[in-house]
């Protein structure tokens, strides 16, 4: 095992100050833009609303080569049940064909909408436990066809 140089101070937080936070991002960003072309990442937003201007869903994710990321999904719970989850999905995924995007991915708990997802063709590729109450973490992915 390797042995930082001396002298370091160690510290652990559990309520981490917001400088701190941004410090570890900032330095993490640095090493991974020597890296890889992060500067390539596309956000991507689908959005439902009513006839008067009210939000009641949006997709989030982005885009990066091949690949697309689902990072958040929510309908208003007035407006489950009636399929615009669905249409937002759809539009969120063509989008990302006409990207080029040819894999989209998600994370989802368990008491979330694994079903629905699996439903719109999504696989699991990994399952992650130990979150207490019989929740589970899935890691899924669909390939993306032609329109």
């Amino acid at each position: 095992m390797n042995t930082p140089p001396a002298p370091l101070h160690w510290s652990t937080h559990d309520q981490p100050d917001a400088a701190l936070l941004r410090a570890i991002d900032d330095g993490l960003d640095a090493h991974n833009q020597a890296f890889a072309p992060l500067g390539d990442v596309r956000p991507l937003a689908c959005a439902a609303h009513t006839p008067d201007g009210v939000l009641i869903g949006g997709a989030v994710g982005r885009s990066w080569g091949g690949c697309v990321e689902l990072q958040q999904l929510w309908v208003d719970e007035a407006w489950r049940h009636r399929g615009t989850a669905r249409v937002l999905m759809q539009r969120f995924e063509d989008r990302a064909r006409e990207r080029g995007c040819t894999l989209a991915y998600l994370e989802t708990f368990s008491f979330q909408a694994p079903g629905f997802y699996a439903r719109l063709g999504y696989e699991v590729a990994s399952r992650t436990e130990g979150f207490g109450e019989g929740i589970y973490k899935l890691l899924m992915k669909k390939p993306l066809r032609g329109g």
